[in-house]
């Protein structure tokens, strides 16, 4: 199988590194192909971020669906365009938030979150709600530092992760803790060793449950809100309501 794995931002290192921890967790004969965009912000973080990842993510979808992809990974904690990114794709798409979650509910009776900035609290905390596990998160932790500089700062950045996850661990009574930034996806098995405590990186997260929905034969629901967009050509015909009958 063929699964495209997006990551919105533009910063191909990011996008590097992501592919290796896709790669190393799927199955023998699945094909992982890994793209970012150009032109869209270095990294996500806020509101107006994910809506100009958007459009150009969309794209990719579309151009890897033409050259074979069964299935695609929106490689984002804040999961941005995904209902959209549903409507384009035939066949299954996961973000990486969605995809933790179910993973850590299914494993787990309580789990906490440790995210970059201190502003994705809330977006994440809404993220979790939508999903339907805000009973089941004890917290959402932020060690401040920009996505950028999980890269730039690796040491300061896993040092900062492992004690907001004993924090989540001792003082919030997590039993999972899940790393919400596609790029804090190397340190995962590090910081789960040094924890001593279950930890989810959703870009792993997201690939297993992908290779599931295309092994499973399942699809975009294309019966209502999943739907293809609607061609908005010149056709006068689609200016119109269809006739009213009796």
């Amino acid at each position: 199988m063929r699964i495209m794995v997006i990551n919105p931002n533009s910063t191909a290192s990011m996008t590097a590194q992501i592919r290796t921890s896709a790669e190393a967790c799927a199955f023998v004969g699945t094909v992982i192909e890994a793209a970012n965009p150009i032109g869209t912000p270095r990294s996500i973080e806020g509101y107006s971020d994910e809506a100009r990842s958007v459009p150009a993510m969309l794209d990719l979808i579309e151009d890897g669906q033409a050259r074979g992809a069964q299935g695609f990974v929106i490689a984002c904690f804040d999961d941005p365009g995904l209902a959209a990114a549903r409507e384009v794709a035939r066949g299954p798409v996961v973000g990486i938030c969605q995809a933790a979650v179910q993973v850590a509910t299914t494993i787990c009776n309580r789990f906490s979150i440790v995210t970059t900035l201190p502003r994705s609290v809330p977006i994440i905390e809404d993220l979790v709600a939508a999903y339907g596990a805000s009973s089941r998160c004890q917290s959402v932790r932020a060690v401040d530092m920009p996505v950028l500089a999980l890269e730039a700062e690796p040491v300061i950045a896993e040092a900062r992760l492992l004690r907001e996850i004993e924090a989540a661990r001792d003082i919030d009574g997590a039993e999972v803790v899940i790393l919400g930034c596609a790029g804090m996806s190397e340190l995962c098995e590090r910081l789960a060793l040094k924890s001593g405590m279950p930890v989810i990186d959703g870009v792993v997260a997201a690939v297993k449950l992908i290779e599931g929905l295309i092994g499973g034969g399942y699809a975009t629901s294309k019966r209502g809100s999943y739907n293809f967009p609607r061609d908005k050509g010149k056709d006068e015909d689609s200016l119109h309501c269809p006739a009213i009958t009796a």
